[in-house]
């Protein structure tokens, strides 16, 4: 056979194969991808025709104040927690599919992630002739591996054209909550595959004429356990995405449609020159940071995450090989692009919070992971608690880039030290007052501590590290709809802060439960009850670690009738003093399963500070008598924490009992302190402990552990970890013991 048909063969069988393509999977060069897409020979045009800066200001503008009236458009007519409390965005996407602009609240990290499947649709659906791209499309997406950060937020968006010509996209992004998930609330800790995740949506035309196709919204609704939320959903969206549609036409009308093209892609070139310049008078360096997350949320574990930040001249590279592998059992794992978007939340509101909220604030970085690691894990890895994996890690680039900014050049906001980084709530399910079947999370997952300063305390329970402007919801809203009675919604936890010169803002405690359902219960998804998740820098404290604790076999609302005497409106007196006398009181990690609770079982949780800033003993002393006289602190924290002495009836400093006590506390540090060396030499060993189950990295990065001193792999050639079931730990130890009381 001549060469020229053997060529002719091959032609043959590639363009079979490209014209029997049996599945569009996730697209590798579109998912490893965060860069900005190339300019289009019609932004090139748009560009060369207009030049004004001027107009490129009052064109963004508009465009800026569309982002966010649909923004409101969503929280007002929305009907999921996330949806009426803000965690959400809306945005426009240029032709090409990169977002240029989104709202300026809600939850910033999408920033980074609603490009993958726009782009998707450009990719594959412009020139499918049973899908296309036309006037009136619209497109749904909710799957984490073509692009977002877990299954349960959704996203929708319409293409707009001018004149037949395809202009942008608008649309929005909703943390939906339930999608028909294992367990109810769409986040599923349980999960030990990706088909126990619920919805898994790629990039789909779900209408035309901007009007849903009924078959199509029927089966999206008949898979969740919330159908009436699930079209409530999808329409807000829609009708946001429209608004958004409008104001970009009245735009064009207005400027023109070069100005309107060539302003979104200036938003996004202007901005990554924006974020290159500021890196360039950034030190040069690297700094490295380590956080341990303690638990998959079904057991407890020590998970690596191990990050090493480089900056050179215009661009910062995070480095986090060495990190723990991934669980292939396990929900906690993260896909690389939702890591992504993640850390790009770092810079968009806790380092340059001036900028515009588009991809491009992270397009001069590059993110560095072992393939299947946790940080980046296979597609047969579930995700659904990815945020117990990508929570820790934005923790860790929190942690070292205040070590650049202390002698940046140039600084847009204070330096922070770590914001508290769980999503401390309850996750519900069952049969509501109504009669309606429900399953879904609380908003006051929003109030997390903010983190100290380098200059004044951090905020009380202020925002969760994901999105700048969220709210916590209203307890009296939440009753309407679900049976959930918070007996103490949201009162501040005595002693809950990072300690510091600066503190932490400090977190609250939640004591609900539950009546008038036949069927109801709770899931908590959150880790740091054995290790801090978070910690204060430049020797503040991290915050303390927190339980669940429950109080069962005991009916509140009973209580209330008859003994009122008994009430506690503290989780410290209810677990301490333990009022009920039949009830069982009992205390766990804080990743709980979805499990049934009976009316008027308690449920408590302790919302997390924000770390510390600076040497405990340079806190002003009246700073920390006004924190005591505010109920904030103890008695002994004040003088075992911080060295100041107080009257206990009038929080009066005892200014030369305090000054004693600070210089006697330095000289017992000098005293328990230790050359380097000598540390070191005691500190540091081969392997990890034999009797805490470890995973990642120990000194090599090249070598990763799995669980024991004995079972490793190589962080290049990574072997995924399977877990064995917590249940089938719990009975072979309960059989250990049976075997040894039978002799």
């Amino acid at each position: 056979m001549s060469q020229a048909e053997n060529s002719d063969d091959k032609s043959l069988v590639e363009r079979f194969l490209e014209d029997n393509v049996l599945f569009l999977g996730p697209d590798p060069e579109i998912m490893k991808n965060h860069k900005l897409a190339p300019e289009s020979p019609r932004e090139t045009q748009a560009l060369a025709q207009f030049t004004d800066p001027e107009v490129v200001n009052l064109v963004r503008n508009k465009l800026q104040t569309a982002c966010n009236e649909s923004f409101e458009m969503v929280e007002q007519m929305g009907a999921a927690p996330g949806a009426k409390w803000g965690d959400l965005i809306s945005g426009i996407w240029t032709s090409s599919g990169d977002l240029a602009l989104s709202s300026m609240g809600g939850v910033l990290l999408f920033s980074v992630l609603t490009q993958h499947p726009v782009k998707f649709i450009v990719k594959y659906w412009a020139d499918e002739p049973t899908v296309g791209i036309h006037e009136g499309d619209i497109f749904m997406h909710n799957d984490a591996r073509y692009g977002n950060a877990h299954n349960t937020d959704q996203s929708l968006l319409i293409p707009v054209f001018h004149e037949g010509q395809l202009i942008c996209f608008t649309g929005a992004v909703v943390h939906e909550g339930e999608n028909g998930a294992t367990e109810p609330g769409g986040m599923p800790s349980a999960a030990e595959s990706p088909f126990d995740e619920g919805l898994k949506i790629p990039p789909l035309k779900v209408g035309e004429n901007y009007t849903f196709r009924r078959d199509i919204m029927t089966f999206l609704q008949n898979s969740v356990r919330e159908p009436k939320l699930q079209l409530e959903g999808m329409k807000a969206k829609l009708y946001a995405a429209m608004r958004m549609k409008d104001r970009v036409l009245d735009a064009i009308a207005e400027y023109g449609v070069d100005p309107v093209i060539a302003t979104l892609r200036r938003t996004l070139t202007d901005t990554a020159d924006e974020v290159r310049r500021r890196l360039r008078t950034w030190p040069d360096g690297t700094v490295r940071q380590n956080v341990f997350p303690d638990g998959t949320l079904r057991e407890n574990c020590l998970v690596k995450i191990r990050l090493a930040m480089t900056k050179k001249d215009d661009e910062l590279i995070l480095d986090f090989r060495g990190s723990s592998p991934e669980f292939l059992n396990r929900a906690n794992n993260t896909i690389l692009s939702s890591m992504k978007g993640m850390l790009a939340q770092e810079f968009l509101t806790f380092v340059w919070p001036d900028l515009p909220r588009n991809q491009a604030v992270f397009e001069p970085m590059t993110v560095v992971t072992d393939p299947g690691s946790a940080l980046n894990c296979s597609p047969d890895a579930p995700n659904a608690q990815c945020m117990m994996t990508f929570f820790p890690s934005f923790t860790a680039a929190q942690l070292a880039v205040p070590k650049f900014l202390y002698s940046a050049g140039e600084r847009s906001t204070d330096i922070v030290a770590g914001w508290y980084n769980m999503i401390v709530t309850l996750i519900y399910g069952g049969i509501n007052q109504h009669g309606e079947l429900v399953g879904n999370v609380c908003a006051d997952l929003n109030g997390m501590g903010g983190a100290a300063r380098s200059n004044r305390d951090g905020e009380h329970a202020v925002a969760p590290i994901f999105a700048p402007m969220a709210d916590i919801g209203e307890q009296e809203l939440i009753e309407e709809e679900v049976p959930i009675l918070k007996i103490v919604p949201n009162r501040v936890m005595r002693d809950n802060q990072g300690f510091g010169k600066f503190r932490g803002g400090q977190g609250y405690q939640q004591i609900a439960t539950a009546k008038d359902s036949a069927m109801w219960g709770f899931m908590v998804c959150s880790i740091g009850s054995k290790f801090p998740s978070s910690h204060g820098i430049f020797g503040g404290y991290g915050p303390g670690t927190f339980p669940l604790c429950k109080i069962k076999n005991v009916d509140m609302f009973k209580v209330m009738d008859d003994q009122r005497e008994l009430l506690r409106y503290t989780i410290e007196e209810l677990m301490n003093d333990r009022p009920f006398p039949d009830a069982t009181y009992s205390t766990h990690h804080m990743g709980l399963q979805f499990e049934l609770a009976e009316r008027g079982e308690l449920y408590m949780l302790t919302q997390g500070a924000g770390g510390g800033y600076g040497d405990v003993l340079e806190r002003a002393p009246e700073a920390v008598a006004a924190d005591y006289r505010d109920g904030l602190v103890s008695l002994s924290t004040a003088r075992d924490i911080y060295q100041v002495v107080l009257n206990p009836d009038t929080a009066a400093v005892d200014a030369e009992a305090t000054s004693a006590a600070r210089n006697a506390e330095r000289a017992a540090r000098l005293k328990r302190g230790k050359p380097f060396a000598e540390f070191v030499k005691d500190w540091e060993t081969e392997t990890p402990p034999a009797d805490v189950p470890f995973f990642g990295s120990w000194g090599d990065p090249r070598l990763l552990f799995r669980g024991t001193p004995e079972d490793t792999c190589p962080a290049d050639a990574i072997v995924p970890v399977m877990m064995p079931n917590p249940k089938d730990v719990r009975i072979a130890e309960l059989e250990a013991k049976l075997a040894q009381l039978q002799g």
